[in-house]
């Protein structure tokens, strides 16, 4: 699991003037810590580290030690507002998390194998990944940063489901434990789409050029049967 560390300070000034001018001051983002047996509590976490860290994937499926005014506490990011256009973040909303009680969170998952393949490598196989991430319930001690998909074995034609994902212990894929039928598609590796052979380009070209002397031979013989009259 990463470890992220965020520094923040309790925000009084509220309301949306109070927002745009903490971003005009570039210095710090508006956000909000809620969930637990606390109440929803505005912050403003401090900008250089936070940017850094939303930089890497890991960040959104780890727990983050947040420190507002000095005071400790574990959460995970719930939500990101970006500006429509500018590469800025105008707010972030936390949860907090509670050491005893299991979370829900959507971790990325990565394919590997690829270099394995014999599907990729020597049968033309073209690999399709079908989702990115998928929901997972865990405590928050066992949450992991990302789940891996190996397709080294993955035959063409076949696919692999959210039942074939190696969870680590006390992880528990959402999906599954609603039913069988619920057991979605991940990955799969299909035959790669050819172009056409030089072959096939020959034959299609000496196919238009019969069709071509065809025609010819036809306008010839209407204009021969054009003279005699």
């Amino acid at each position: 699991m990463s470890d992220y560390t965020l520094t923040a300070s309790v925000r009084n000034d509220l309301g949306k003037g109070a927002s745009r001018r903490l971003r005009r001051a570039n210095e710090q983002v508006p956000a909000i810590i809620y969930g637990g047996d606390k109440a929803p509590q505005a912050i403003a976490v401090d900008k250089t580290v936070f940017y850094k860290s939303i930089e890497e994937e890991a960040f959104f499926s780890s727990l983050i030690n947040l420190e507002v005014d000095g005071k400790p506490q574990q959460v995970v990011v719930r939500d990101l507002q970006r500006h429509p256009y500018k590469p800025l973040v105008t707010h972030a909303d936390f949860m907090r998390v509670d050491a005893t009680h299991e979370i829900t969170m959507r971790v990325p998952l990565h394919v590997v194998g690829q270099e394995d393949s014999k599907a990729i490598k020597e049968q033309d196989g073209e690999l399709h990944q079908l989702a990115n991430d998928v929901e997972i319930s865990c405590l928050p001690k066992d949450l992991p940063d990302y789940l891996e998909v190996n397709i080294a074995d993955l035959e063409i034609g076949s696919t692999l489901h959210l039942s074939d994902i190696q969870v680590p212990a006390g992880v528990t894929v959402v999906e599954l434990s609603h039913g069988e039928d619920h057991d979605q598609a991940i990955v799969n590796v299909t035959k790669a789409k050819v172009m056409q052979t030089e072959e096939e380009e020959a034959e299609d070209t000496d196919a238009s050029a019969e069709e071509g002397q065809a025609d010819d031979g036809a306008k010839g013989d209407d204009e021969e049967e054009d003279s005699k009259e």
